[in-house]
């Protein structure tokens, strides 16, 4: 039996069918990216999105890789985090996937929860015992 237009629109067209609609590698690379920024600059998602004048959960689906972003929306996105676009980019050849390691998910929380310590005292106590950590460390391997 033949297979209507009308059908055919109702019908999801399976991945392979709609090249370049899907977000894929490159996509979710860029998203983590943003994602990897925002959090160093120790904004929300709400925060970003708002900066970049979308919605809380369009900031989130560009973050997760599920829309794809345009450039110059990328480009106003740069411009509000501070990097060139260039910057979303880097490291994708070599990506062999976008697994984030232990380490740099503890690295991230801990920018995360400097950024929201509002006392500068606290976070001047933080980065000060930090440093003397890191030296003792470097001290005890004989760096």
């Amino acid at each position: 039996m033949a297979t209507t237009e009308t059908e055919r629109r109702r019908t999801p067209a399976a991945p392979a069918e709609r090249p370049g609609q899907r977000a894929n590698a490159a996509d979710r690379h860029v998203g983590a990216r943003i994602r990897e920024r925002r959090v160093m600059m120790g904004l929300s998602q709400q925060q970003l999105a708002k900066m970049i004048g979308v919605t809380y959960q369009q900031a989130h689906k560009y973050e997760r890789g599920l829309n794809r972003i345009s450039a110059g929306r990328l480009f106003e996105i740069g411009q509000v985090l501070g990097v060139p676009v260039s910057w979303f980019f880097e490291g994708l050849a070599a990506d062999s996937g976008n697994e984030v390691s232990p380490r740099q998910r503890m690295c991230l929380e801990l920018a995360r929860n400097f950024a929201m310590i509002d006392n500068e005292k606290h976070q001047e106590a933080l980065s000060q015992m930090a440093r003397a950590l890191a030296a003792q460390s470097q001290a005890e391997r004989g760096d």
